[in-house]
This record gives structure tokens, sequence and C-alpha cells, in this order.
């Protein structure tokens, strides 16, 4: 057990060992960062939906349940008007921001299912690349509160939302 009783874990790390993965690797990335980016990607290449969206996880702060995905709009997300249907972005936001909880969790075993989510469109989504930024605002022991924001490459904000999130083990325990 390390200070204030929290278990220490030891990494391996290009063949040093290091503490709660808060020192830096070789590249100049925190592990725990490293790790969790590992894990979200793996996790994406499985999910139908994070592979629909062309999710890639780019940055992630599991400390403070921080988390920047690319999303690819694909043109067949359009609507009419030519512009991402509102549905894609808040699937795009819900990923985003249940993943910035579960980065929080330090790895899989985990689900977060939406319990409700507000979502604000402030400006057209054209195809292309979309940034999606998702964090954790308060983290209880069965529920997260969390935000979500989404930009194109040029930093326009386009949509914004908020959720909770019931934390669950995933696979249920038996």
């Amino acid at each position: 057990m390390g200070a204030g009783g929290q278990e220490v874990r030891a990494v391996a790390v290009s063949g040093q060992r290091i503490a709660n993965g808060i020192h830096r690797g070789d590249d100049g990335m925190i592990t725990a960062e490293a790790e969790a980016l590992d894990w979200i990607a793996h996790t994406y290449s499985t999910n139908p939906i994070a592979t629909l969206l062309g999710a890639k996880p780019i940055a992630c702060d599991p400390d403070a349940g921080r988390i920047t995905i690319w999303f690819e709009a694909k043109p067949e997300f359009c609507n009419l008007l030519g512009t991402v249907q509102g549905s894609m972005l808040a699937a795009m936001l819900d990923l985003v921001m249940s993943f910035a909880a579960l980065a929080t969790m330090g790895g899989p075993g985990f689900v977060v299912p939406t319990i409700d989510m507000t979502t604000h469109f402030l400006s057209p989504a054209l195809p292309g690349r979309i940034v999606g930024e998702g964090a954790v605002v308060k983290k209880g022991r069965t529920i997260t509160f969390m935000e979500g924001r989404l930009s194109d490459e040029r930093g326009k904000l386009l949509t914004t939302a908020t959720a909770s999130g019931q934390l669950m083990r995933w696979p249920p325990e038996r």
C-alpha cells in the first residue's frame, strides 16, 4: 500500500518498473495515458458504433477523467440539408462522455449506460473530422455526471451535451 492507503501498482515500461503509472515513458507519454489509449483503441476496434463513427482516441487523462477522440463524419451521416444528422452527433457525444468516465475506472470490466443526456446543437456539422472532448464532472459510487463537446477541425464549437450514467461492472458478477 502506498501513501494514503492507495494500492501501488508497478508497471513495466521499457524495462523499468514504475509506481501508479505516473512517470513518463521513453516516448514522453504518461504511462497511465498510454495504457488507457491502448485499451480504448482496442475496445473501439471491437465496438460497432465506435467503428461506424470512425472513433480514434488521441488523448486521455484517466486521473482527471478527460478524453479527446477524433470522429470521421461520413457523407452517409448527412440529412437532407447536407449536414450531419443530430442523432449521429449525439452518438459521438455519448461515446466520448462514457469513455471519459470509463478511463477513470482503470481499464476493462465496467460499462457506463447513459441515464439521461441533454444535447445542444450550436452549429451545423459538415462531413469530415470532428473532434470530441469528454470530461467527468463528478463521479460517485454508482452514478457519474459527464459533459462533452464536439468541434470541427478549425475549432468551431458544433454541439455540447451533459449526461449522467450508471457505473456498472461488466460482465455482471453472479
